[in-house]
């Protein structure tokens, strides 16, 4: 008697055998899915607690005189927060990317711990440079606050140096009103011509410690005219005004070279500590990674 197949041996033939190489070639290295999902997760946790963080910032400084934190406190604070922010981030997102990502049924236990370790890093380089894109003003504004603040300056020192330059000329034109005879001043066609010329001159002058002999002569004699003073007072009224501009000079120097050093440190030390906390979310994406890698094979 012959035996015949039943539909359950004819289906169970019909099985393919297990075919390591095919095997080989589905179980994917990289599972960008966890990946994204994982940078995913990072971004929206930098935003909040970067929102966070402005709250707490604007709530402990104050406009009012010994009152609220002082800038130093406010500076480490301010760095302190953004490491935590980024290390906390950064370890969701990789901490996702590793539990999420498919099993690797066939991989060695050293290959599982690398490519964890890879998805980690992945889904916070793929954060980082979202993050960038959205941000990218922001960070040139960090990177580039020296060259702004020296741009800055050297434009400032500009308009400093005609509204100090025009107050001295005006100022060593001005009549001795405290004279028990008013000195007769000698009329002009055009009152602002000594002005021009004395602007003129102390512009040639520029920043030399004392105006020259033949300058200085000139000066006077424009101002004894126009004034009516002696020549001998108007030569001294000169000279004093010109040193006295000279010094106001150096002192706005010296504050907006301080001004503009002081921004540059600022703006080193923020790229620095920003470089410190990248790096740390990148070692924090990664370790979380493996960890929720063997939670996941686990």
């Amino acid at each position: 008697m012959g035996q015949t197949d039943t539909p359950f041996a004819a289906s169970a033939r019909r099985v393919p055998a297990f075919d390591p190489v095919a095997a080989v070639q589905r179980d994917d290295a990289v599972s960008w899915p966890a990946i994204f999902a994982g940078a995913a997760g990072t971004a929206a946790l930098s935003l909040i607690l970067l929102i966070l963080g402005s709250g707490l910032g604007l709530s402990s400084v104050s406009p009012w005189a010994q009152a609220g934190i002082t800038a130093t406190t406010f500076g480490v604070t301010t760095i302190a927060w953004i490491t935590l922010t980024q290390i906390a981030a950064s370890g969701l997102g990789g901490y996702l990317s590793g539990r999420l990502r498919t099993r690797w049924s066939l991989a060695a236990a050293d290959e599982s711990y690398f490519r964890d370790t890879a998805h980690g890093l992945l889904s916070w380089a793929v954060a980082t440079l979202l993050t960038a894109a959205m941000l990218g003003s922001a960070i040139t504004g960090i990177l580039g606050a020296g060259m702004q603040a020296g741009a800055a300056t050297a434009s400032k020192d500009a308009g400093v140096d005609d509204k100090v330059r025009s107050y001295f000329v005006d100022m060593v034109l001005r009549p001795d009103l405290s004279a028990a005879t008013p000195a007769t001043p000698s009329t002009s066609a055009d009152p602002a011509l000594p002005s021009a010329e004395l602007r003129r001159i102390f512009d040639q002058a520029g920043r030399s410690a004392a105006l020259s002999t033949e300058d200085l002569n000139y000066a006077a004699q424009i101002v004894s005219r126009h004034t009516g003073v002696a020549a001998q007072e108007a030569q001294k009224r000169v000279g004093e005004s010109y040193a006295r501009m000279q010094a106001q000079w150096r002192d706005a120097d010296a504050a907006s070279r301080a001004a503009a050093d002081t921004a540059r440190k600022a703006g080193a030390y923020a790229a620095l500590w920003l470089f410190i906390s990248l790096l740390g979310g990148a070692f924090f994406a990664s370790l979380c990674a493996t960890f929720g890698g063997r939670q996941r094979d686990a």
